[in-house]
């Protein structure tokens, strides 16, 4: 895992929940300070807060002593807050000591989606990526009690740390990125969907699917940016993902499902095979649809039975990763 970050000082949205070769092998030992960023810079910015972290980090200390090494990626930790090293290499190879097919779930919350799949399909590696300390914690102890070894867990801030996982080509380019919101620790860079064969991270293997399940919604319209389904992050998924891959979305509040769906649909990368389908008749275009049956594979969790006794109904949203980007 990366080093203890730093307390968050964004604004949180209204209902806010909250070796040899240089391999990444998993590990319980948290790294020392991060290094500043350079003079001038700023941070980039997230689409998660780390709100009472500090505070929860102790409950989980026994836990991750005992138990973290099996689970944890140790990568080295960047120059901003849950950032990794521009240059770390995570050999997931040797992280899950086998070639398997592979799922990433970022922001896993309580990880109960993440151990109730890795039971559920042996055959597969799941790497999870999360950036709130307790959250991760909270993953180590659930695949601990599902029993299984085919889960590793990367405690990082995910739009920054999946482009270097995963080897990803990295641009300039301004209409991404203005306002601190690009993939490099100071807010700079923009993926473009492709491997960068120079970075160490472009052997590993891609994803067969990623999932994004009821990621902040930043409801108020002027955190909206802060949102992590965006244009900018289809390109990094399409990066990770091998074509004919599916990222899988799923989220209980209205606006963002629509949202969803239209970075989806107006992504270079990916086609959504349920265009028209499932119309919302509260969409602002109500007959235009384009979401998926909810995925079979999805636990019902807690956090998602909250939201439907509070009155929300989840949609699903599906990205089928193209062999080609479309021209838009």
């Amino acid at each position: 895992m990366v080093g203890m970050p730093s307390p968050d000082t964004a604004p949180a949205p209204a209902d806010e929940t909250g070796a040899e070769t240089g391999a990444a092998a998993p590990s319980a030992a948290p790294h020392p300070g991060r290094s500043p960023l350079p003079a001038g810079e700023r941070e980039r910015v997230r689409s998660f807060t780390l709100r009472g972290q500090t505070r929860m980090a102790a409950e989980y200390d026994d836990l991750l002593a005992e138990h973290g090494h099996r689970y944890l990626l140790d990568v080295p930790a960047g120059p901003s807050t849950a950032s990794i090293a521009d240059d770390a290499f995570v050999d997931l190879d040797a992280a899950f000591g086998r070639r398997a097919p592979l799922v990433v779930e970022i922001g896993p919350g309580n990880g109960e989606q993440l151990a109730h799949a890795a039971a559920a399909h042996p055959d597969r590696n799941f790497l999870a990526v999360e950036g709130w300390h307790p959250g991760a914690a909270k993953c180590v102890g659930n695949a601990v009690r599902a029993g299984v070894d085919n889960v590793r867990i990367l405690e990082a801030d995910a739009a920054q740390a999946l482009p270097v996982v995963f080897g990803l080509e990295v641009v300039a380019d301004e209409s991404f990125v203005a306002g601190g919101y690009g993939v490099r620790p100071d807010g700079t860079g923009a993926t473009t969907g492709r491997v960068d064969p120079t970075r160490p991270g472009a052997a590993n293997p891609r994803a067969i699917e990623v999932w994004t399940f009821f990621p902040d919604p930043w409801r108020k319209s002027r955190h909206h940016k802060r949102r992590l389904v965006s244009p900018l992050f289809a390109r990094t998924v399409a990066g990770v993902l091998e074509p004919g891959g599916a990222w899988r979305l799923a989220t209980d509040w209205r606006d963002y499902a629509w949202w969803m769906r239209d970075v989806v649909e107006g992504a270079e990368w990916f086609d959504n095979p349920h265009l028209g389908e499932r119309p919302d008749p509260e969409d602002e275009q109500p007959e235009r649809g384009g979401f998926a049956p909810r995925f079979e594979g999805r636990l019902l969790t807690h956090f998602e039975e909250r939201g439907r006794d509070e009155g929300r109904v989840p949609h699903d949203v599906v990205g089928i990763r193209r062999e080609t980007p479309r021209p838009l």
